[in-house]
């Protein structure tokens, strides 16, 4: 009897896994038929409009709640920088505030994600080009001398949350160069039940995306925490000592939650 009730938890868990996962691929094709169909008679402000409500609304469906704390910069320009854990993070920080990220140029490809990507306004860099890094540092400070709100992952890659990895400074240029405001800004997943973190979303080392996708729709109920931090100016401070202040401020805004 013991084993037939596991065995039946286990098979409705999976089941609600598939149906999140199924009003998750839906949501993904509605977003692409808005990105098609409607995007180029929208203005910016109502893009970013849909794609914050989008990204609200793809936590929901896939049993995921928002907990925002501080005061994300109300109007560019500015740079967002914050830690990385999880393919889930563009999503979250979308649903908190809309900004443009800057993403590795193989996800323009991706079936899917690359299309969402680019009607988000993604900008998109080689990461192994010094060359393309240069114009991104460019390209970043034009946006956000137009007024845009940009965001990072300094580290470059995903870590699992209990410790930053090394921030990348090259980035942070297009800050100084703008003249534009930095916000640090922390992500955080938590299990909604204990408070403690939750690693489900985790996105690392031998992690595929698949299992990952699986294990956090099969987790107990998850809370993304953003908590943003007071925007900061360059203050005199070059571009290394200044994203080495950054991380030390993400990790006080992390552990503060």
């Amino acid at each position: 009897m013991w084993r037939s009730r596991l065995e039946r938890h286990f098979l409705l868990k999976s089941l609600r896994a598939i149906w999140k996962l199924l009003r998750g691929l839906w949501h993904v094709a509605v977003g692409m038929w808005w990105i098609y169909a409607h995007f180029p008679q929208l203005s910016a402000e109502q893009r970013e409009m849909r794609v914050q409500a989008w990204s609200l609304q793809l936590l929901a469906l896939w049993g995921i709640h928002l907990k925002v704390l501080g005061q994300p910069v109300l109007n560019g320009p500015a740079l967002l920088v914050a830690n990385h854990i999880s393919w889930l993070d563009i999503s979250v920080i979308h649903a908190a505030r809309h900004c443009r990220f800057v993403a590795k140029s193989d996800i323009r490809d991706w079936p899917l994600i690359g299309m969402l990507a680019t009607g988000a306004s993604t900008l998109f860099i080689e990461r192994n080009s010094r060359k393309d890094a240069l114009r991104m540092v460019k390209d970043m400070a034009d946006a956000m001398k137009e007024g845009d709100v940009v965001a990072v992952f300094p580290e470059g890659t995903t870590s699992d949350g209990r410790d930053l990895l090394p921030f990348h400074a090259n980035l942070i240029q297009s800050a100084i160069q703008a003249d534009a405001p930095v916000q640090p800004m922390s992500l955080k997943f938590i299990d909604a039940a204990s408070g403690e973190p939750s690693y489900a979303p985790c996105y690392i080392g031998d992690d595929t995306l698949v299992g990952s996708m699986w294990r956090t729709l099969t987790a107990s109920r998850i809370t993304a925490v953003v908590h943003f931090g007071e925007p900061q100016t360059a203050n005199g401070r070059d571009r290394r000592a200044w994203v080495n202040d950054l991380r030390q401020d993400i990790i006080r805004l992390r552990d503060a939650q």
